[in-house]
């Protein structure tokens, strides 16, 4: 076990997107910045990653690897390949603790930890996410050139996602047991275009053909689902932040200086902000990178919060 006597000014908990575009603008301000990654981020199973200004169509893993590469060029920056079990402390004198006993100290502390996706119990499903079964069409659509599209219902949620898939291709709904329509609904959905399919899923085979109960066989170019999210790992529940309900699941909840209900601990990334992409996340890391280097300054906005 380690335990390192020196104090970072920022913990960044999270190394994917957010985290090192938090971690980015904090060395860049000459600060001691530590960030703890795990090496699981969530678009691991993608092997493209569209919409990201400037790196459009790149293997995501290339991505984040050529991002820190860049960050460890920075004479503060410290990286440790390690899962975080438990954050104690309080402002100024926060704790880390990795799962293999590992400590470190730092005076603020950033999760940009993630979200856990809860797909729907579809056989084969699992198997094709982030491959031929997506959750973002401004990500993904582009790529199915037009072709016939599926999108499995889970809530509500799914109605909007296959309105909006409409401007990437034919679009039919699987309900999948998932819904009851009601007329205007119903109506509105076929006022533009989209297909409804009542029979419930069997398995998903082949590149993204959807086998039903009744036997039939709905070939696609690709399928979307809207997965509920919540933030990952027992991380959050250990530190006592407060979550929100959000239309794609839970998060943490945060203000518009991206700190949570748990005063010196801020937060960004899926984690803490929706809908969700490679882009946004960066957005959000970098913002929250530069609102915990004020907080160093402005030692006085850490405080409770009051709603």
């Amino acid at each position: 076990m380690e335990k390192t006597d020196m104090k970072h000014d920022f913990i960044v908990i999270g190394g994917s997107y957010a985290g090192m575009a938090a971690a980015l603008q904090l060395v860049r301000a000459r600060r001691s910045v530590l960030v703890i990654d795990a090496g699981q981020r969530r678009n691991r199973f993608a092997r493209h990653s569209h919409g990201f200004l400037g790196s459009d169509g790149i293997d995501p893993a290339e991505l984040a690897a050529t991002a820190r590469r860049q960050l460890e060029a920075y004479p503060t920056l410290t990286w440790a390949e390690e899962s975080v079990k438990e954050v104690s402390g309080q402002v100024d004198d926060f704790t880390v603790t990795a799962t293999n006993g590992n400590s470190w100290q730092g005076r603020r502390i950033l999760l940009a930890i993630g979200v856990r996706d809860h797909l729907p119990p579809v056989k084969g499903l699992a198997e094709r996410w982030g491959t031929h079964v997506f959750h973002c069409p401004y990500c993904h659509g582009y790529e199915l050139n037009g072709g016939a599209i599926g999108v499995i219902a889970v809530r509500p949620l799914s109605i909007h996602q296959a309105e909006l898939l409409t401007d990437w291709g034919s679009v039919t709904l699987l309900i999948n047991g998932a819904l009851e329509l009601e007329d205007p609904v119903r109506l509105s959905l076929e006022k533009r275009g989209v297909i409804i399919e009542q029979e419930r899923i069997d398995r998903i085979e082949g590149t993204a053909d959807v086998v039903l109960n009744d036997g039939r066989r709905l070939c696609f170019a690709g399928l979307f689902t809207s997965p509920r999210t919540d933030p990952s790992g027992s991380l959050v529940e250990q530190i006592g932040c407060a979550l929100e309900e959000t239309p794609m699941g839970m998060q943490l909840q945060i203000d518009s200086e991206a700190k949570t209900s748990v005063p010196g601990i801020f937060a960004c990334g899926d984690a803490a902000r929706s809908p969700h992409s490679v882009s946004l996340a960066v957005g959000s890391g970098a913002m929250a990178g530069a609102q915990l280097h004020r907080s160093l300054l402005w030692p006085e906005s850490i405080r409770p919060r009051s709603d």
